[in-house]
């Protein structure tokens, strides 16, 4: 994948790879002393069905989506389900 810088990701849509809208990216979490990324943190979809996704939700509701499940990055964030 090529480097992206974070300013062009901030607001950015997430989409699982079926074409389900999971919400709009929120942060992105990283281990500050080796530089590793870890997790998207997404704010949901509001029409989105809680039983459809299968990620883990942090104390405020929004999905963390592991940084490995990343496929591509173009108009949409798309990731693995």
């Amino acid at each position: 994948m090529s480097d992206i810088l974070a300013e062009n990701l901030s607001g950015k849509s997430v989409m699982g790879a079926d074409g389900t809208e999971l919400g709009l990216l929120y942060n992105i979490t990283m281990d500050i002393s080796s530089g590793e990324l870890h997790d998207l943190i997404v704010e949901p979809d509001e029409e989105l069905p809680g039983r459809v996704v299968d990620f883990d939700r942090n104390e405020d509701g929004r999905f963390r989506i592991p940084v490995s499940r990343v496929q591509a990055v173009k108009d949409y964030i798309v990731v693995e389900r």
